[in-house]
């Protein structure tokens, strides 16, 4: 796309709740308070538009697995993976950007976020469950940009503040102590994971070449992730089906994934594409007990009610008064 047709996203006015950025759970994020403006938007026939908006959720819920298939069954430890993965997805994101003859955009501050989510998101799937930890990272996410539209002065309405405190008490009702508990060391890992990936997503706002500045942040995050690499205390583990599950993160679950969002993205309605984001943490748990062969209790079943509910309920516009 030239220059002249870059996208800009826009605030639709005050007082409208919490926005947030183009970049979630492991999805980049999008609000029914953000619409693409300086263009007309690109109409995409509606078979096709479901089916890329399927295959890019299918494609954000398949970082959990594979992530949780790499740590669980092969020796790859959680800084190799999160190496592999943003490399990964550096030169996939770097080839689609340059077929298209654009630079990588990106700043350090956001590259310095995307790895500490991607770092903290692999040492929680240690002993994380699939589903599990994709709720938490998905709750932690929302909840961390409401509270920040919140705390910046943007206005939520009753039913918007409701939901957020739902979606906030259904995470902490997940960590209660308990039998069924995730380990809760694992489970902060992935919360912070939530909330620098909600940073990361922040500071996206306004992106008028999302593609381009998510190459140029993988980019920046490499040396980062090799840092990690070189300090941590399990050496490297390299078998193939860890590499291999780390590359398809990388550069099919997360590079291609969000080439396919982004194209999507201006076909649909902010609304739309807001709640479809809620499939993800679901996708994800449904894989983890067909593919993985985890179980699912009662715990997590009442607390995915409560924080996708919450955050359904959050998505939700207030009403224009007339």
């Amino acid at each position: 796309m030239s220059g002249s047709r870059a996208r800009t996203l826009t605030r639709r006015g005050r007082g409208e709740g919490t926005a947030a950025a183009p970049l979630v759970h492991d999805a980049p994020t999008t609000s029914s308070r953000w619409r693409v403006a300086g263009v007309r938007e690109i109409r995409m026939p509606p078979a096709r538009a479901f089916v890329l908006t399927l295959l890019a959720m299918v494609a954000f819920a398949a970082n959990s697995l594979l992530c949780r298939q790499a740590l669980r069954s092969t020796g790859m430890d959680p800084a190799t993976f999160t190496a592999i993965r943003l490399l990964a997805g550096a030169v996939m994101l770097g080839v689609l950007i340059g077929v298209r003859r654009r630079r990588p955009g990106g700043t350090w501050l956001s590259a310095a976020a995307l790895f500490a989510y991607a770092a903290a998101f692999s040492i929680a799937y240690v002993r994380l469950s699939a589903a599990t930890g994709a709720l938490l990272l998905f709750g932690a996410v929302q909840v961390t940009m409401h509270a920040y539209g919140a705390w910046s002065g943007e206005r939520l309405s009753g039913a918007q503040a409701i939901g957020v405190l739902v979606a906030a008490a259904g995470l902490l009702g997940l960590l209660l102590p308990g039998l069924t508990a995730p380990p809760l060391g694992s489970a902060c890992a992935m919360l912070g994971a939530g909330i620098a990936w909600g940073v990361y997503s922040l500071r996206g706002k306004g992106s008028g070449d999302p593609t381009a500045d998510t190459a140029g942040n993988f980019l920046r995050s490499v040396p980062m992730a090799l840092l990690l690499v070189l300090v941590a205390a399990k050496p490297m583990g390299l078998e193939s089906r860890g590499v291999a599950c780390a590359i398809a993160s990388g550069a099919i679950a997360s590079g291609l994934g969000y080439a396919v969002w982004y194209a999507v993205l201006p076909s649909l309605r902010a609304t739309t594409a807001a709640s479809v984001q809620l499939s993800v943490p679901v996708i994800a748990a449904l894989g983890g007990v067909v593919l993985l062969g985890e179980p699912i209790g009662l715990r997590l079943v009442l607390a995915s009610i409560a924080v996708l509910g919450g955050v359904a309920l959050a998505l939700r516009r207030p009403r224009e008064r007339t």
